[in-house]
């Protein structure tokens, strides 16, 4: 019986398995609407290109001085090749170094950036001021859709969703980045 050959050409990963970046989340949350709105609203725009959507506050805080409707952050969400390079630039930022806890269990990844000044590109506005912002990052494969589309609807297998591992991975090879921490104790694991 004769064995297939085994040439690093010949293994290749089946296309519907390939990781990709399915969308981007942007995300400034100031708090209190007004002009610290506006002005966040004004950095988001600034920082992504795109206009960017309020979101409210889903209940009332008396002791914050927030009521239930009351708009109190901004987002924008990027997808297709703006998606990655905005998450190029955001990892610039933290000098391309985030830690294993960053990643969640269905292969997701988020960080924050304290002032929006150190993405490069960006230049300080003094009317605008400082503000930090979260990156939200989803990763798919081909086949999730059927989770979200209209008619239909169904799971994605377990076998087909991605881990902690697989996102950790994807992610070393697609961005220039270095995890910290992980099993090993938080020792410092390169790219």
């Amino acid at each position: 019986m004769k064995e297939p050959e085994t040439t690093s050409e010949s293994v290749v990963e089946h296309k519907m398995r390939q990781i990709r970046i399915g969308k981007v989340v942007v995300n400034i949350s100031v708090g209190k609407s007004g002009e610290p709105l506006e002005r966040a609203r004004k950095v988001l725009a600034q920082i992504t290109n795109r206009t960017p959507c309020s979101r409210n506050a889903k209940s009332t805080i008396k002791d914050w001085g927030i009521r239930e409707g009351e708009p109190i952050a901004c987002m924008v969400t990027l997808r297709g090749d703006e998606a990655e390079a905005f998450v190029r630039n955001a990892l610039d930022a933290l000098s391309n170094r985030i830690k294993e806890t960053c990643f969640d269990d269905k292969g997701n990844f988020g960080f924050g950036i304290n002032e929006h000044i150190e993405i490069p590109g960006t230049r300080y506005v003094p009317e605008l001021g400082i503000v930090g912002l979260n990156v939200n990052v989803a990763l798919e494969r081909p086949g999730y859709r059927v989770k979200r589309r209209a008619l239909r609807q169904a799971r994605v297998g377990a076998k087909h969703q991605i881990t902690r591992s697989e996102a950790i991975q994807f992610t070393r090879q697609k961005f220039p980045i270095e995890i910290i921490g992980g099993e090993t104790g938080g020792e410092t694991e390169s790219a």
